[in-house]
């Protein structure tokens, strides 16, 4: 598995670096955004780790205009509750500094089994389209603009289309084991899905259990 770290400081660079070659990864790290863009530009990821905060600009903005191919984790000493949502929105997933090497592993770890799924790297559902490679969706040929998790999200429903999925089973999968199932983050992402993908509705709510998409 081969990971690019994005990271200005130096010293936590080749730290997190090393932690991770020593771990198993393939590691390619870089200093600013202008680097990380051309090594995602000629070589394939599994995971990206970039601190939030960069003097080449925010990452968080880089990943919403850039969107790369692949899932991003976020390293940042921005700990609000607003920051740790814009996070999750445009990322996926997001660490607050300082932190445990154990855990920053865990999530790379989980981050780059995801790309490791044996999924095809196009899925389709009627006229919706899921382009995992380019990290884009269209319905009827028209290119929709969605977030990180909105992403995923539709990705794992269509993935198993025609078959309700467990709420429990989604928030596990694209946010974190630990994030409470009776949350609402997975609502608020199926709402604004609804709304991109508009109609005929394709998405729809199995009472008490999850969601689950059918070709409209």
């Amino acid at each position: 598995m081969r990971v690019l770290v994005v990271e200005d400081d130096e010293n936590l660079r080749i730290a997190i670096a090393g932690s991770l070659r020593a771990a198993g990864f393939a590691v390619d790290a870089v200093g600013d955004l202008p680097a990380a863009d051309e090594a995602l530009s000629v070589n394939s990821y599994d995971c990206a780790v970039l601190d939030r905060m960069l003097p080449s600009g925010d990452a968080l903005h880089y990943v919403r205009v850039r969107r790369p191919a692949v899932p991003v984790l976020f390293l940042t000493a921005r700990d609000t509750v607003a920051d740790r949502i814009a996070g999750l929105e445009h990322g996926d997933d997001y660490l607050v500094k300082p932190f445990a090497v154990e855990e920053l592993e865990a999530r790379v770890r989980r981050l780059c089994r995801r790309v490791a799924s044996g999924l095809p790297p196009v899925l389709r559902c009627g006229d919706l389209e899921v382009d995992s490679g380019r990290h884009e969706v269209r319905r009827a040929g028209v290119l929709l603009t969605l977030t990180g998790k909105e992403f995923d999200v539709l990705r794992l429903l269509v993935a198993r289309q025609r078959t309700p999925v467990h709420r429990a089973d989604l928030i596990k999968e694209v946010w974190d084991p630990f994030v409470d199932p009776a949350s609402n983050v997975l609502d608020v992402v199926i709402t604004q899905l609804r709304r991109k993908l508009r109609h005929p509705p394709m998405i729809h709510t199995v009472r008490g259990f999850g969601y689950r998409i059918e070709p409209a």
